[in-house]
């Protein structure tokens, strides 16, 4: 082989690698039955199984018995096969938002509703919800897409693929897909954005109604608030209860206010943390799911 051909085929494999790169990661082979929980990687058009999700038994999760009621009858709804709303989880910090989804998630499997499936989406990847979709509708399964700490900030216009991907654009939402999302706000919109748009448009009212009509594509708005103080010792007493934590009920109670006094506020999270503490100092092992 002279040296002419030699070369022409080095360039020949460069140009090829060199398309490949431009062209990105091949599409990835995914397996439903990998796993119940996914994370979509939209690079590769990926749902990365997640073997062990961070969950905890709905059993624990206390002080939102409405809310947890509500969404539990809406999500067995859907994974029986029947009509069923988007969720917007909005409220306060730590109180056990992403924590309910997940639980929910996994007490509707337990009854045998082994097609639902939970795929979680980052926030910063909302713009590839239509592949997502596109994806999902081709399969038998019944697919919650959750977003958890949904918000959107000055000058993002991602919400408008949210909008699109909840109202399905002209083909309409896939029947087999339900929206869950977690946010701090109830308009996921920050105020300043919202009057800001108000100030600067032609048509403010019109300006206004763009911002917050994506909170309306959910039809479910379920509002988490800041626990009082005997919701707080119920969420240490389940906890403690649970786990068999040797410590008497009232020095129990008063190190978890102690310790809610020095974290400035009452929350599951805040509960949650606590009992870790105490399971670590009493060498008392948790597993939450």
């Amino acid at each position: 082989m002279s040296e002419r051909i030699k070369d022409l085929i080095s360039e020949v494999r460069r140009l090829a690698d060199a398309m490949e790169r431009l062209a990105g990661p091949a599409p990835a082979e995914n397996d439903w039955e990998a796993a119940d929980c996914f994370v979509w990687a939209p690079q590769r058009r990926h749902l990365q199984p997640v073997p062990r999700p961070n969950r905890v038994a709905l059993t624990l999760i206390r002080g939102v018995d409405r809310v947890r009621d509500i969404l539990h009858e809406n999500t067995a709804r859907f994974a029986e096969g029947f009509p069923a709303n988007n969720v917007l989880l909005w409220g306060a910090r730590g109180m056990g938002k992403s924590s309910l989804v997940k639980a929910v998630h996994a007490d509707i499997r337990a009854e045998g509703f082994n097609l639902l499936k939970l795929v979680e989406v980052h926030r910063e990847d909302i713009s590839s919800l239509p592949e997502l979709l596109d994806l999902i509708k081709a399969t038998q399964y019944r697919v919650i897409v959750f977003c958890d700490d949904l918000s959107f900030d000055h000058d993002d216009t991602a919400y408008k693929s949210l909008k699109a991907a909840l109202d399905g654009g002209i083909e309409g939402r896939p029947d087999n897909v339900l929206f869950y999302a977690t946010s701090n706000r109830r308009h996921l919109l920050p105020r300043n954005m919202i009057e800001n748009e108000q100030s600067t448009a032609i048509n403010p009212s019109e300006a206004v109604e763009e911002k917050v009509s994506l909170s309306d594509r959910f039809g479910l708005w379920l509002g988490f608030h800041k626990c009082s103080q005997d919701d707080y010792l119920t969420m240490i007493d389940g906890y403690a209860e649970h786990f068999s934590l040797p410590l008497e009920r009232e020095q129990l109670h008063r190190e978890a206010l102690e310790w809610a006094t020095t974290r400035g506020g009452r929350s599951g999270r805040v509960a949650w943390q606590y009992i870790q503490d105490l399971a670590g100092r009493l060498r008392v092992q948790t597993d939450r799911d």
